[in-house]
């Protein structure tokens, strides 16, 4: 395993009772970031994926503690988000999935639960699509098999986030965009929480990359996985939150068009769930549902 640093990081005090975390190197991909429990001897694995303006810790932070009681955990930061993988390239979901099947490799992982939130969904339906060996179930919460709906809605919509994905790129201007805004982004119940957590998430935030997770946001938007996913063959669970504003329900719901043996959860939240209570441990009976025997 090639590691690039073997010390840990320590997080702010007063921060989230997540695991620390450490950088690894992905031959030939760059460096990333991952966050993991060990769990049970023998336990099957959970690699969890986040979302969009996320990053492993801040979109899993309810959910290692509970899981880590069944499964081996192993949590990454995308390309852009938080420390994960840095480049000029512009950022697509397959590299992701890629990066996931090469960090798997680098842990010794043979195959894993995928459990994709939001853009993780995508991501997790790429790296069974890209790499099936690797795949021993899938859980997708919050997200779909496309984002947009029509063709004229998705072009209007893909062609003005790129836009605003591509100027970011010209003279490095992703230098120059002010972030500090963007934790007011940050969902209700987080703000809620005692100022310890409310500043690490900020935190988290701040690590982004603009230029990345503008791509990374119309690479969602175009995401479309009808063509294929309908092959699925491993055991599925789909927790839908029907009070998601961000991806309504009835888009949640199309995956069970496209892998119909999956199991469906509903739950009365929103596209915020992971951050309250009660998230983990949903989590963690949809990844049973789908463990290997």
């Amino acid at each position: 395993m090639s590691v690039a640093t073997t010390e840990q990081e320590a997080e702010a005090v007063g921060g989230p009772p997540i695991p620390l975390g450490r950088r690894i190197e992905l031959p030939g991909r760059g460096t990333t970031f991952i966050r993991e429990v060990a769990g049970p001897p023998g336990a099957p694995t959970v690699l969890l994926l986040h979302g969009l303006m996320a990053s492993g810790g801040l979109n899993w932070f309810q959910v290692f503690e509970p899981l880590a009681e069944y499964f081996r955990v192993v949590a990454i930061d995308h390309r852009g988000h938080g420390r994960g993988i840095r480049s000029w390239r512009r950022f697509r979901l397959a590299d992701c999935a890629d990066d996931c099947a090469e960090l798997m490799d680098e842990l010794g992982i043979d195959q894993a639960i995928a459990v994709g939130y939001s853009m993780g969904g995508p991501i997790a339906q790429l790296l069974w699509h890209r790499h099936p060996e690797k795949v021993s179930g899938l859980v997708f919460c919050a997200t779909s098999n496309r984002f947009v709906p029509g063709v004229k809605e998705r072009f209007a919509f893909v062609t003005a986030v790129s836009a605003v994905a591509g100027s970011t790129r010209l003279g490095q201007m992703a230098t120059r965009i002010p972030i500090k805004p963007w934790p007011r982004r940050i969902s209700t119940a987080v703000r809620a929480r005692p100022d310890s957590l409310r500043k690490w998430a900020s935190a988290e935030m701040r690590r982004h990359d603009p230029r990345m997770v503008a791509e990374a946001l119309a690479a969602t938007t175009n995401f479309d996985s009808r063509k294929w996913l309908h092959a699925v063959d491993v055991p599925t669970a789909l927790m839908v939150t029907v009070q998601d504003k961000a991806i309504p329900a009835q888009e949640q719901l199309r995956l069970l068009l496209a892998v119909p043996h999956a199991s469906v959860r509903l739950h009365d939240e929103g596209h915020t769930w992971c951050a309250r209570a009660g998230f983990g441990s949903a989590v963690v009976d949809a990844c049973l549902d789908v463990a290997p025997g």
